[in-house]
C-alpha cells in the first residue's frame, strides 16, 4: 500500500489545529495550491524538527470540487460533497471547503506554527472560512464531561478502518474525511441529572462504562452511531476535539473512513432521518454549524497533485 499522510493513523494528541479554506479563481491558482500540497510533508517536517518530543504531524485533504480542478481525469471512486441535512428541528449544514488541514502535537505553538506557513505560502490565493484550534479536556473528555472515543480503533485496526486498499487501487493509503463543528448547549445540558446524561449518551460518566438492559435507551448516543453489518460493526476512526471559550464551546468532529457510506449511515441514525422513527437524544443538546467532506491522498498521490 502506498504511504498514507502522517496525521491519519496515530491516536490523537493533547493538542489539535483544523484549517479549512476556499480557493479563490481555482482554475487560475490550481498550479500555485498544488505545489503548495505537495510540499506540505516537508513544511510540517520542519515544523517537527523544532521539537521532536511534541510528535507534530499533519495531513492536508481536498474537497471534491477542488478535486475536480486539480485532478480532472482521476478522482477517488467515493469522493462526494456532504448532503446537508434538514430533519425539522435538526439540520446539519454543508459549508463545504476546498483544503483542510489537519495538525497534531502535545504543543499549540507548534501547531500554529505550521499552519501559519502553510497560510502564508498559500497568500491570497485563499480564504480562511473555518479556523478550530482543539484540546485535550481533563482526562480525554468532551466537555459534556464524557469521555470522548472509547470505541475508536486501536492500534492496527486504525489503519484497517481508515485508508483505503484494493478496492479503489489508484487511492490505496488515502482516506475520506468527515468534518462537522458542533456548539454544545453546555447551560442545558447541566440541568440533566447525571442518571439522565449517562441515558443520553448510553455509557457511565464516571468510566465510560457502556450500560445494559433498560438502563440503555434507544436513543442513546451510542446506540444510534453502533451499527452492524453481517454481524460486524462499521467503524471510522475518529481524530475529534473539544474547542471554545467560555462563551461558545463545543466539539470539532472529524473522521478519517474507507468510504463516507458509513458516515452517512451514522448521521441518519443521529438526525432520525433512518427509518426507524429514532433519534439521537444527544442531538437535543447539540447543533452542528458546519460540514463538509475531503479526502486526503496518499503521499505519492499528494505529490502528483503538486505536478498538475
Amino acid at each position: 500500500m502506498a504511504q498514507p499522510q502522517s496525521g491519519i493513523v496515530p491516536e490523537p494528541s493533547a493538542s489539535a489545529l483544523f484549517l479549512i479554506l476556499r480557493v479563490r479563481d481555482p482554475e487560475a491558482n490550481r498550479m500555485a495550491v498544488g505545489g503548495v500540497l505537495a510540499q506540505t510533508p516537508r513544511l510540517a517536517a520542519k515544523v517537527a524538527a523544532l521539537d521532536r518530543r511534541a510528535r507534530l504531524v499533519c495531513t492536508a485533504s481536498i474537497g471534491p470540487e477542488f478535486w475536480g480542478v486539480l485532478s480532472p481525469g482521476k478522482r477517488p471512486a467515493g469522493l462526494r460533497p456532504f448532503k446537508a441535512i434538514d430533519a425539522g428541528a435538526l439540520s446539519a449544514p454543508n459549508t463545504g471547503g476546498d483544503l483542510l488541514f489537519h495538525v497534531i502535537s502535545t504543543r499549540h505553538d507548534l501547531n500554529f506554527e505550521l499552519a501559519s506557513r502553510l497560510r502564508a505560502a498559500l497568500g491570497g490565493r485563499v480564504e480562511v472560512t473555518e479556523e478550530v484550534h482543539g484540546f485535550r479536556y481533563l482526562d480525554g473528555r468532551d466537555l459534556t464531561g464524557f469521555i470522548d472515543g472509547t470505541a475508536n480503533p486501536k492500534g492496527k485496526a486504525r489503519a484497517a478502518v481508515a485508508l483505503i486498499g484494493a478496492e479503489d487501487k489508484a487511492f490505496a493509503g488515502g482516506s475520506y474525511v468527515f468534518t462537522q463543528r458542533y456548539v454544545h448547549d453546555l447551560t442545558g445540558w447541566s440541568r440533566l441529572s447525571t442518571a439522565e446524561q449517562e441515558g443520553a449518551v448510553g455509557r457511565r460518566k464516571r468510566d465510560s462504562k457502556e450500560l445494559s438492559g433498560r438502563a440503555k435507551l434507544p436513543t442513546a448516543h451510542i446506540g444510534r452511531v453502533v451499527i452492524e453489518e453481517g454481524g460486524k460493526e462499521i467503524e471510522i476512526v475518529r481524530h475529534s476535539f473539544p474547542y471554545g471559550t467560555v462563551s461558545e464551546a463545543g466539539l470539532f468532529f472529524i473522521a478519517y473512513t474507507k468510504t463516507l457510506d458509513t458516515t452517512e449511515k451514522m448521521l441518519a441514525r443521529m438526525y432520525g432521518t433512518a427509518g426507524d422513527g429514532l433519534r439521537d437524544r444527544l442531538m437535543d443538546f447539540t447543533r452542528a454549524v458546519s460540514g463538509a467532506t475531503f479526502f486526503a491522498p496518499s503521499l505519492r498521490e499528494l505529490s502528483r497533485l503538486g505536478r498538475g
